[in-house]
């Protein structure tokens, strides 16, 4: 079949919302958009199909296009021989969870992307890979020489690959198939926290050996078995991990924000894409850090995630923006990366430039690659006495140059910009946004998290209330999936409890009960990736552990077990259960991949504290008693307020509650019981801890 013209190639992707997937319209590849053409194409025309699967701050992506797909030769064998697909993995989980574990099991647990699958015309595969060469070398087969091979396998032995393929698909359900549900009991906190200490980087923090990846949710678990313990080395893990990841070049200490993971075990080399769900995750994680430890630099890097994020990663409607990219000008790290000649250009104060670099590690050899990756792992006693300066002058030098770096930085070119907006990234980073809001008292991010919500329910919810899973200039499409309704709503909880503003967690409640009702898995408990009704894919998957964010299944249940509380709804929290026992015999084996599923339990065990507010939003005595709350970690709470006025709120925990001889009042409850109400803000913390220490936990969930 000869190549279609050139018109025809690009029409097929150009009105796309994914700027990965229009990035690949000009290629000479006749790519289509995964949908009903492309699968009729390959059933018409008896053709394999050869699906592509990549996002756009993927590096080897980049890489994969510049070499084959751009490359008119490698594009014909494609064109010739394929019904050819692509599809960008942030818009499409579904088909990403599907196809990975395909690869993963032909590929002896390896994976990752660009991922590279072959399929029959009824979607079945039946050879994968990942990255291939424009020829033959480092051990894998160039990718023409692949193309011909499983072409001509496919015309002499259509049979043999069908059989193949189903036989895989046969397979991959039923390594898929629910177990039969067990109770957890909390002890597994217990064996969690061994697990984590089995693999933890004493020197250089983390776990396991390089790359290090961000483990989010694993430091949010260790902070809540802290609470439970009180064991020191637990909260050492966490300190030492976030104190490194802060000092090394994994985090931007020019702009704020942290790239993807780091190539090396001390966090110094990162990929530097920056993804919005690392920095939502990660903002929370030194938000609850300093809640419990009070270490200020906790506070500061929670401040500057959120800060680059509201400045460079914010659409005007209000959504948060995806990525961006690790290259710039096709050099990975470009736009990142200094050396003391240019730091100098900028400063034009040799004293200036002599302090900052010696801070962050900028010399004239480099630390990667003949540059240097802005970082401060090296102690700062050592900077200071090098300097012959006090801690103070050095960082008053810091904080008055640093902007200047910044501005001469933001005129070079930037790495680009995934600008989608993605449900379930939005809904992190709305949790992060509420919760540093009302922990820091800081109201540009409430206002930050309220114009994202408000923007995904208007836009990205259809009139029958489903949600939709991404958006570009204003367009939404696609169903959301799981962790879309999960996110969401998880962020609308946080919001209504910074905020007050009893609409929010209306909507979290429409969600939590649509994931009941769409997504449940009826008979062994937890939820599928996809609801009732979805496209009909070649498996309908579900997924219980926790990958480079915490699993769709782990937040539904922590939203559910949240809501059952907030309505009193014992149905709510039976779907919670149920989502975690679908799992409980992995999270015996291994309780370290089920992090946040772990919280919950820790959240169930206990139960919360029920908080009730009471009094005018610009009360002063309301605001004081906000301030005392704050300055407790409770991560097992409910939190509830009103006006004071009688019809101010329909939530339950209210009913009954007004204001105290006309002052402001917390009402600090379990099970809807209260103690006396408080007014003075110096006894909240003392009957918040209180509260906590007699709580009775119960065995199992």
């Amino acid at each position: 079949m000869s190549t279609p013209p050139e018109s025809a190639q690009t029409n097929r992707l150009i009105h796309e919302t994914s700027p990965y997937l229009l990035q690949h319209a000009s290629n000479p590849v006749d790519w289509y958009p995964w949908g009903p053409e492309a699968l009729q194409a390959a059933t018409a025309q008896n053709r394999p199909i050869l699906l592509s699967i990549g996002y756009s701050a993927c590096h080897w992506c980049h890489v994969m296009e510049r070499e084959s797909f751009e490359n008119d030769a490698i594009a014909a064998l494609m064109n010739r021989h394929f019904i050819c697909i692509k599809v960008d993995r942030e818009e499409r989980p579904d088909l990403d969870e599907i196809y990975m574990q395909a690869t993963v099991t032909l590929n002896r647990g390896q994976g990752g992307w660009p991922m590279t699958v072959f399929l029959t015309p009824e979607q079945e595969p039946f050879f994968a890979g990942t990255y291939f060469p424009p020829e033959d070398r480092w051990g894998r087969p160039g990718f023409p020489s692949l193309l011909k091979k499983i072409a001509e396998a496919w015309e002499k032995d259509t049979i043999g690959l069908r059989s193949q393929a189903r036989q895989l698909t046969d397979r991959l359900k039923q390594e898929l198939k629910a177990v039969s549900p067990v109770s957890v009991s909390a002890s597994v906190l217990d064996e969690a926290v061994t697990q984590f200490q089995k693999d933890f980087d004493a020197q250089h923090g983390g776990f396991g050996s390089a790359p290090k990846f961000p483990p989010s949710a694993g430091l949010s678990l260790l902070l809540r078995c802290y609470r439970r313990t009180g064991d020191s080395t637990t909260l050492q893990m966490v300190t030492r991990t976030l104190d490194a990841m802060a000092a090394g070049g994994i985090y931007d200490h020019i702009g704020g924000g942290f790239a993807r993971y780091s190539t090396d075990e001390r966090w110094l080399a990162p990929h530097f894409e920056k993804m919005l769900y690392d920095n939502a995750l990660l903002a929370k994680t030194y938000v609850e850090a300093y809640q419990v430890t009070k270490q200020a630099s906790y506070h500061q890097v929670a401040t500057e995630v959120l800060d680059y994020i509201l400045r460079e990663m914010i659409d005007p409607t209000g959504g948060f923006y995806s990525a961006t990219d690790a290259d710039s000008e096709g050099v990975e790290g470009k736009f990142f990366v200094w050396t003391p000649a240019e730091v100098q250009a900028v400063l034009q104060n040799a004293e200036d430039s002599r302090r900052f670099c010696a801070c962050y590690d900028i010399i004239d050899e480099g630390n990667w690659e003949h540059h240097s990756i802005p970082n401060r792992l090296r102690p700062i006693e050592a900077v200071t006495k090098e300097l012959d300066l006090t801690s103070d002058e050095l960082h008053e030098t810091i904080q008055r140059v640093r902007p200047l770096l910044y501005r001469a930085r933001q005129q070079r070119v930037p790495p680009a910009l995934d600008d989608k907006i993605i449900t379930a990234w939005n809904g992190m980073m709305i949790s992060a946004m509420a919760e540093a809001g009302r922990v820091f008292g800081v109201s540009r991010y409430i206002d930050g998290a309220m114009k994202a919500a408000d923007f995904l329910l208007l836009v990205h919810r259809t009139s029958d209330g489903r949600l939709l899973r991404t958006s570009r200039q204003g367009r939404a499409h696609l169903d959301g999936v799981l962790e879309d309704y999960a996110y969401l709503a998880e962020g609308l909880i946080d919001l209504y409890e910074a905020c007050g503003q009893e609409r929010y967690l209306t909507a979290a409640r429409q969600l939590g009960e649509t994931m009941v009702g769409s997504f449940q898995d009826k008979e062994q408990g937890g939820f599928y990736t996809t609801a009732e009704g979805h496209e009909t894919l070649i498996i309908r998957t579900r997924e219980g552990a926790d990958g480079a964010t915490p699993s769709g299944n782990s937040v539904a249940v922590s939203v559910l077990a949240r809501l059952s509380f907030h309505y009193d709804r014992q149905d709510l929290r039976e779907a919670a259960i149920g989502g975690i026992r679908a799992y409980g015999r992995l999270m015996a084996r291994y309780p370290r991949a089920f992090a946040k599923t772990l919280a919950v339990v820790d959240f169930l065990a206990e139960g919360p504290i029920e908080l009730a507010l009471v009094g005018a939003p610009n009360d002063s005595g309301r605001e004081a008693l906000e301030r005392a709350v704050r300055e407790v970690f409770l991560p097992h709470r409910v939190m509830a307020s009103s006006d004071g006025t009688s019809h101010s709120s329909g939530h339950p925990l209210l009913a009954g509650k007004g204001l105290v001889e006309g002052k402001a009042a917390l009402y600090i409850c379990r099970n809807f019981s209260c103690q006396r109400p408080l007014t003075d803000p110096r006894e909240v913390a003392g009957a918040l801890l209180s509260e906590s220490r007699r709580t009775a936990r119960q065995p199992l969930v």
